[in-house]
């Protein structure tokens, strides 16, 4: 079993995180009833026995070893510590281990030049060293999840510092990056010199990247609240999971119960759920058995032709999967054309309308592979793929349902259109450049320099054109590819 590593940076990157934690461990308990620490868990999570100062980990045994303590391979870093110290006196505090994050107090001031080039040069050495903590403690690290927003200093400046320390370090393990891009309304003036600085460092370090938009997850929240009877709208009610779990077990509270009383949201709450869950389909070949899993190099394997064009846009349906959540459920034929809808996308963008490089189905729950085949056939007439790979599709076949569903459908999409989004991210960059509105601040960074806005520019330029050119030849097909002619 192999496992991974989660890295979050900045607010945005460990609320994410804190939030996908507490829903894998309601995953795990409906599924783990006896307490038993097994390969499922180990994917995530170390057992490690809280006797010890140092603690390390406890064999698997076989299968047959009892959880001790959980601990969530993550790695937390924030350059303002109000939410990482906010998580560690959470409900979820002794899921992490305090030996792998580092804050500081002052904050990277929304300036993509401060969290990479200051920031990252100052703690190089300590972040370096938490990161090889939580590696070396995997029997076999297969994947590294980076997890920040792009429009902030912290999020996009020393989450693409910890990218580079990745690939510089770490040169064949995979590395995932879930980057969350501001809306056109953002209110840091500065978001779109952030995200395209970033960007850079994206397109070169990363394997993969899932780019998601605020804007459309605001959207995905208004949907999920008008479907939600009125009572659940303003307030989420966190219930027990179902299912006995060993009482003192990790994944239990005290009580026996995950988390019992209703808490009020916050802002972002609601949209971060829909992240974690992205999250949680995606990674749950890795976690938990199935017919057809998926590995996660299969994901990079089968979706990403060319090195750098690397960007997937995600859908799922359901969107939401709490288990207090009662709606009936969606038929299977109904989610997969759902999910294959620009209102369950996690990116505002139409891809039925440009050109498909590949597609990745993570189903999960009691599927059935012809299921999936019959909904394959019944949407490829409306899907353009492109002609040197029109059977460009990864199928993935879960038995673990999400909680609360009986099977959900998670798409990801190497789709011409993100060249869209990726435009719209360039004109407001312009914007703000051609006036040098701002500039001042980043540059007088040490080691900043004015080519980084330049090359960054470039570099955005480049992909934009990549993915047009290949749009391109959705008009250009030739009527049939020619063949090798044999001269007698």
């Amino acid at each position: 079993m192999t496992q991974s590593v989660v890295v979050q940076v900045g607010q945005c990157g460990n609320q994410i995180g804190c939030r996908f934690w507490d829903l894998a461990l309601r995953e795990h308990a409906t599924v783990n009833k006896d307490g038993t620490y097994d390969e499922s868990l180990s994917s995530f999570f170390r057992n490690v026995d809280s006797r010890f100062d140092d603690p390390t980990d406890i064999p698997l045994d076989q299968g047959t070893g009892k959880i001790k303590s959980l601990k969530a391979r993550a790695v937390l870093v924030d350059m303002e510590e109000g939410v990482v110290s906010e998580m560690m006196k959470g409900p979820l505090r002794e899921v992490f281990d305090f030996k792998q994050l580092l804050t500081d107090v002052s904050g990277a001031g929304n300036n993509w030049a401060v969290g990479h080039k200051m920031y990252g040069s100052q703690y190089r050495e300590h972040i370096s060293d938490i990161i090889r903590r939580a590696a070396e403690f995997c029997d076999c690290l297969q994947c590294f999840f980076v997890l920040h927003s792009m429009g902030g200093g912290t999020g996009s400046g020393v989450g693409t510092f910890i990218l580079n320390l990745l690939e510089e370090e770490y040169p064949d393990v995979y590395r995932f990056v879930t980057a969350v891009y501001p809306s056109i309304d953002d209110d840091v003036i500065t978001s779109p010199y952030n995200s395209v600085l970033a960007m850079r460092e994206l397109t070169e370090k990363a394997d993969c990247v899932l780019p998601i938009e605020n804007q459309a997850l605001t959207s995905l929240v208004n949907k999920i609240n008008q479907a939600l009877p009125p009572l659940k709208t303003g307030k989420r009610m966190y219930s027990n999971v179902g299912g006995e779990v060993k009482q003192g077990s990790a994944i239990t509270t005290n009580d026996g119960s995950v988390v019992v009383k209703p808490t009020d949201e916050k802002p972002f709450d609601s949209m971060n759920n829909i992240v974690a869950n992205l999250l949680l389909n995606m990674t749950s070949s890795a976690r938990f058995e199935g017919s057809l899993n998926v590995d996660l190099n299969e994901i990079t394997m089968n979706l990403v032709p060319f090195p750098r064009l690397h960007y997937l846009v995600s859908s799922q349906s359901p969107l939401y999967t709490l288990a207090d959540i009662h709606l009936p459920p969606r038929r299977l034929d109904q989610m997969f054309s759902d999910a294959f809808s620009k209102d369950y996308q996690l990116l505002k963008s139409d891809p039925k309308h440009s050109l498909y490089l590949a597609c990745a189905l993570m189903v999960r729950g009691n599927v059935e592979v012809s299921d999936v085949r019959r909904n394959i056939e019944r949407l490829k007439p409306n899907l353009n793929f492109i002609h040197w790979n029109t059977e460009g599709w990864k199928t993935g076949l879960c038995s673990v349902p999400p909680v609360g569903q009986s099977y959900s459908l998670l798409t990801l999409a190497n789709n011409t259109c993100i060249h869209n989004n990726f435009t719209d991210l360039k004109d407001r960059f312009v914007k703000l450049y051609k006036r040098k509105a701002h500039i001042h601040h980043y540059t007088h960074v040490e080691g900043m320099e004015m080519s980084d806005f330049s090359q960054s520019l470039e570099s955005l330029n480049s992909i934009i054109q990549e993915y047009s050119d290949l749009e391109k030849q959705m008009y250009n097909i030739p009527a049939s590819e020619p063949r090798l002619q044999v001269v007698t």
